[in-house]
């Protein structure tokens, strides 16, 4: 299937692994403020990106990140482990100067409202077309609330991405703040396939290895199938050759930070 929407690229993993921008290793993350916030017994710790040379009296786009499983906890590093040095690099901060903030998630709680059974060392998923946020969520939509409302931030440019439970929290930010989000991006997630009506009107881009055997690309690609019955359009990237670690590839598309920043609401 050959359009612009929904492309299969046969790349190699090794191949992909072996671009040294996206390597995280010895960097310093430390232009990523250490910040919390705190509601009743609970915490969510955050790290947030400046634009260099910030002016409190400007208006800059904001981006929520959502790490994977792998970087849960309470540390306030291992979120940066995939995808900080991408926002970090001197070209994007030149090209788009912008507001980037990292939350984690606790061990103990879940970006998605989402039910997991591990059977024989295999984790299936089952998602809900409702209910109730998580506790991490639900610290996650107060601290979008918080930081979209401050002066700076240039609510007509608000976004949103994440990789694997990051993935799957992306649609459930998404669709519980459906009239915030001006672009979307998800990588090897998740979601019902219903709840996808709640999120249609935002653009999406979606990507997925397609040997995945963590996170099964169906449920990415029925996402898609369900935004294009409503008639619209998401992208939709699968890489051939890829399993879970899709993310690397995805950091590497040349279009991806133009695509999204180019979005407004």
């Amino acid at each position: 299937m050959k359009n612009s929407w929904f492309h299969i690229l046969k790349l190699s993993l090794p191949i992909l692994l072996s671009i040294g921008m996206l390597k995280t290793r010895g960097q310093d993350f430390s232009a990523f403020k250490k910040e919390q916030l705190i509601v009743g017994s609970d915490t969510l710790p955050y790290r947030i990106l400046y634009p260099e040379q910030f002016d409190p009296n400007a208006s800059y786009p904001i981006l929520f990140f959502l790490h994977g499983r792998g970087e849960s906890g309470k540390d306030n590093t291992k979120q940066l482990t995939h995808g900080a040095s991408l926002f970090l690099a001197p070209a994007f901060r030149k090209s788009y100067p912008a507001i980037i903030v990292f939350p984690q998630c606790s061990e103990d709680s879940y970006w998605s409202n989402v039910m997991i059974e591990t059977v024989q060392q295999k984790r299936f998923f089952t998602f809900r077309q409702g209910g109730a946020p998580t506790k991490a969520m639900s610290l996650l939509l107060k601290l979008s609330d918080q930081l979209i409302r401050q002066p700076y931030v240039d609510r007509n440019r608000v976004y949103a991405g994440g990789l694997s439970m990051g993935g799957m929290g992306t649609y459930e930010l998404i669709r519980r703040k459906k009239n915030t989000f001006a672009a979307a991006f998800a990588i090897c997630g998740g979601d019902h396939p219903v709840n996808a009506k709640k999120y249609k009107n935002i653009p999406l881009w979606i990507f997925h290895g397609g040997l995945d055997d963590v996170v099964t690309p169906q449920f990415s690609y029925g996402i898609y199938r369900s935004l294009k019955e409503l008639g619209k359009e998401p992208q939709f990237t699968v890489y051939a050759k890829a399993n879970h670690n899709s993310w690397d590839p995805a950091f590497a598309e040349p279009n991806l930070l133009r695509w999204l920043f180019g979005h407004r609401r």
